[in-house]
Formats: C-alpha cells, structure tokens, sequence
C-alpha cells in the first residue's frame, strides 16, 4: 500500500469544512496547525496596517488513491465556482512511514475493497 502526505492550507473560515470533507472521505487523523500568510499583495486596512488573515494548515497522510479524491473535494471548498482560490492543497509521496495505528491502515484497506 502507497501513502501521500496531504497539505492544505485553508482560511481559518474553511477549516471545519475541510476537516469535515477529509474525515468523510476516509481520513482518519489530522493534523491541525495555526499560521499566518504573506502574500505580495499587502491588503491595507484600518489606520493602513496591513492583514493578510490567519490560516490553518491540515496534514494528513493517506493512502494514495484516497489523497487524489480528497484533494479534489478540499479544492472545490477553496474555489467554490471557480472563483479565486482561497488556499492551497496538495499532496507528496511518502516513501517511509512508521507509527501509523494499525486500525488506520486497515480502515484504508478496506476503503480500498469498497471502491472495487
């Protein structure tokens, strides 16, 4: 069985949509982490200090197939209509994996029979 990494870089406002989508899918254990964006375009508000919002960023490892079809579902969150995106996701191959709960990896086998 394959494993990605799953990272995706949510506002704040997303964040238990997300989660919501992912643990619906299959994903069994995520990782939550607050941050805080930069981007190129300052956004100027009040007394002209600048706020770029705070993010969350999720990580998730997941077994490959299951990676691709939540990266799907997170990007339709983050670009609702094909509006600007709101955020970002993606996912890297994990070549070595060690102190994943056995339960999770059967969870993900049997997602796997289900799809077949």
């Amino acid at each position: 069985m394959k494993f990605s990494v799953l990272v995706a870089i949510v506002p704040e406002e997303n964040e238990q949509a997300a989660i919501d989508t992912a643990k619906d899918l299959g994903a069994g254990g995520i990782t939550v982490m607050s941050a805080r964006g930069i981007s190129n375009n300052v956004k100027k508000t009040f007394f002209g200090l600048s706020y770029d919002g705070s993010q969350s960023v999720l990580l998730m490892v997941l077994e490959k197939g299951l990676s691709l079809q939540v990266l799907k579902a997170i990007q339709k969150i983050l670009m609702p209509d094909n509006q600007e995106s709101k955020g970002l996701v993606f996912t890297l191959p994990l070549d070595h994996l060690a102190g994943i709960d056995t339960s999770q990896v059967e969870q993900f086998q049997q997602h796997l029979r289900d799809s077949f």
